[in-house]
């Protein structure tokens, strides 16, 4: 077949023996998901084998080449699942213009190309999500599946029944109120407290925002658990690649199937 004329995809399926959708193709690859794909194909983002394409329904074949924006877009050949306990004083990027310390430092060499699940503050440590699979990686940060995500702060003061009342019931911040949180008290020292506090939310500093709104500011934070995927004993600046049991549980949360708690 001419691969200057492009083959418009069978309405009944989402792929062909010959080839896959364009827009799923970039968001396997991690580019972004497949609507923002539809977006970037209409607005003549994306080339194939130097062409630009505005069909949406456009496949891509073995050996085709892709660029957006002039970019390459390697194929996905093996799919990447790590999760990573990020420390305080990492940004949650793949580069850092003023030159801070960036996630990529800490992950394995020759590594194909990863991208965070989300992030994680500057100051904030706990588990980050690493995946190449940029699909699913997108479904578990839409806001429609909420996934869980538990961290351990180290507040100052005591959290009074009101306070913790207020939590469960969402705390008002200065945009738009936070939704309800589960909250667990650990421990009680003297002028602090340590809380687990689970949120399905994304907000940006968002558990940092919340206790700050009712009078207890967060000294240390740590995220202990992504959705079903926990930090355990994995030590600070390291990464471990998720088992099988863990990848499947991941799309059953991607699939709506899963997710939260509370």
């Amino acid at each position: 077949m001419d691969r200057n004329v492009r083959r418009r995809a069978p309405k009944p399926k989402q792929d062909t023996s010959e080839g896959i959708r364009l827009n799923k193709y970039l968001a396997q690859a991690g580019v972004t998901s497949r609507r923002n794909a539809d977006y970037m194909i209409a607005q003549g983002k994306v080339r194939i084998n130097g062409r630009t394409v505005r069909e949406l329904g456009t496949l891509v074949l073995a050996g085709d080449k892709v660029d957006v924006s002039g970019t390459p877009i390697a194929p996905i050949e093996q799919r990447i699942y790590l999760v990573l306990h990020k420390p305080v004083g990492v940004m949650t990027t793949l580069r850092d213009p003023q030159g801070r310390r960036t996630i990529v430092e800490l992950l394995p060499k020759k590594l194909p190309r990863v991208v965070p699940v989300g992030r994680l503050d500057y100051d904030t440590a706990g588990v980050l999500l690493m995946t190449n699979d940029g699909e699913l990686a997108n479904r578990l940060l839409h806001p429609r599946f909420g996934v869980d995500k538990t961290y351990r702060a180290t507040i100052a003061g005591r959290l009074s029944p009101e306070d913790v009342k207020r939590l469960h019931e969402g705390v008002a911040l200065d945009d738009h109120p936070a939704a309800g949180a589960k909250v667990r008290v650990v421990s009680v020292r003297a002028g602090y407290s340590v809380v687990d506090i689970t949120i399905h939310e994304g907000r940006n500093r968002q558990v940092r925002r919340m206790f700050e709104a009712l009078g207890h500011p967060v000294q240390t934070l740590v995220r202990l658990r992504f959705g079903p995927i926990s930090l355990g004993d994995l030590g600070v600046g390291r990464t471990r690649p998720l088992t099988p049991r863990e990848v499947a549980a991941l799309r059953l949360v991607g699939a709506g199937e899963e997710g939260r708690t509370t």
